[in-house]
């Protein structure tokens, strides 16, 4: 039997399909949004390691390091507390765990459990499959850091911008940051060899970029050498986007190049953007190409 391509329009042929709308590739893929996002909050370890660690290591770091005092941009400067300074790391993180780890083990799991296989005998095309995929990661990433500023301005007790063109900044990077996340994760799950490789293969690289990368460091602290190897990937950008947004005005002067460089975080994340974008192009299969 013959599959129906579903995604191509209605049917030149005759009989009770003619004339039968079908859906196309955009509705099928909006489509599996809601079920991506559903399928992900079912899944405690999703929850767990990707939405929730952020807001559990923002906790951690506000309780651990709160009694050594308020972070100084310099000496006799004003500081603010360490859960404010590490916020826009969090944020950063969050916005990478949500893409990159989320979806390369997720789409890991589903080559090797048969999942694409069988999604490949359908008229689901690969395309409205990403459009699933990355709407889910828009949705949850976007959940996670509304909650994430919410339990920072409630529960740490953290200022917010109220400026609107820091919002504004906030908005681009985060929509950019998650974009480059999501194409990245898609790229990064054909490494993977199998389901039960993957956390294990994505997990320690992701661990690295973030404590190189302003995470969970100081970044200004971190020898000069590992703060450009941190600047040849999309976290360090991410995190320094965020401080712009987060932090005074003042802290600036910590930053690699002693200034914000909006400009060239917007040029590294759009690099990486179209560089994972390529890479999920060539490397995606609905099945291992050792299969």
């Amino acid at each position: 039997m013959t599959a129906i391509d579903l995604t191509t329009g209605p049917s030149s042929g005759s009989g009770s399909a003619a004339g039968i709308r079908r859906p196309g590739r955009l509705s099928l893929g909006v489509s599996r949004i809601g079920y991506e996002v559903t399928s992900y909050f079912r899944s405690t370890d999703a929850v767990f390691f990707t939405f929730l660690f952020p807001f559990i290591m923002l906790g951690i770091f506000t309780a651990a390091f709160s009694s050594a005092g308020d972070i100084q941009p310099a000496p006799g400067m004003e500081g603010i507390s360490v859960g404010a300074y590490y916020l826009p790391g969090m944020l950063a993180a969050g916005m990478l765990l949500s893409g990159v780890q989320n979806l390369a083990i997720d789409i890991a799991t589903e080559k090797s459990d048969g999942t694409l296989k069988r999604l490949g005998g359908t008229p689901l095309s690969p395309v409205s499959y990403f459009l699933g995929k990355i709407g889910q990661v828009f949705v949850t990433g976007v959940l996670q850091a509304g909650l994430l500023l919410l339990a920072a301005g409630t529960i740490f007790g953290i200022a917010l911008p109220t400026e609107p063109e820091k919002w504004a900044t906030f908005a681009w990077v985060f929509v950019l940051g998650v974009g480059t996340s999501a194409f990245l994760g898609i790229a990064l799950s054909s490494v993977p060899r199998s389901g039960k490789s993957a956390a294990a293969v994505v997990i320690p690289i992701l661990l690295v970029l973030q404590f190189i990368s302003g995470v969970y460091l100081q970044f200004y602290a971190l020898p000069e050498w590992m703060q450009n190897v941190a600047s040849l990937f999309p976290l360090k950008w991410m995190a320094q986007g965020m401080r712009a947004v987060f932090l005074p005005e003042d802290f600036a002067v910590l930053e690699q190049n002693g200034a914000w460089e909006l400009g060239w975080v917007a040029v590294a994340l759009l690099a990486w953007l179209v560089i994972g974008l390529v890479l999920s192009r060539l490397t995606f299969r609905w099945i291992r190409r050792d299969a």
